[in-house]
Formats: C-alpha cells, structure tokens, sequence
C-alpha cells in the first residue's frame, strides 16, 4: 500500500528552497546611497568607540580623529553628558531667612 507521494520531508525542503530564495533575494536587494553612508558611519563609529575604550584613548585623540564639525559636536556631548541636571533644591533654602 503506497502513501500519497508528497510526504512531509519534500515540504520541508521545499519551504527551505524557497526561504533560501527569499533570504538572497533580500541580501540582494541594493541600499541607497543614503543608508550605506549611515551603515558606513554607524559602522566606523563602534569600532572607533572600541578602540578607544581598547587603548584608552584621551579626548584629544578623539578630536583629531574626526572631522572638525564631528570633535566639536563630541566634545558638546561629552560636555552635556558631565553636566547633569542639577537636583531639585528643597524650598526652605530657596526662603530667605527672617
């Protein structure tokens, strides 16, 4: 007694056929010139903060090695990070004394 001749096995490997084609099709699929640089970017960026918590890099290090614009945004990050918001004074030192 044959059974029906499509058995699990063969849709399996067929599924598997075509997430293979789907997964390259995808791969395939070019980014725009736009979300390569921000790939490139984001990319460059985590190895450089790799490498500079790697080698201990100083923030002069860090200057140079980007363009002018990007150091001086750096360094305003860097700043705002340090200065955090100042706490909530109690209101009896905001009162003058009587």
């Amino acid at each position: 007694m044959k059974t029906n001749t499509y058995d699990l096995r063969q849709f399996q490997e067929e599924l598997a056929a075509l997430d293979r084609k789907n997964d390259k099709q995808a791969k395939e699929r070019p980014m725009s010139r736009k979300e390569a640089a921000d790939a490139r970017l984001t990319q460059a960026r985590a190895e450089f903060q790799a490498l500079r918590e790697r080698h201990g890099l100083t923030v002069a290090d860090v200057v140079a090695f980007f363009p002018e614009e990007e150091g001086v945004a750096y360094l305003q990050a860097l700043i705002a990070a340090t200065e955090a918001k100042p706490g909530r004074r109690s209101k009896r030192a905001q009162q003058p004394a009587p």
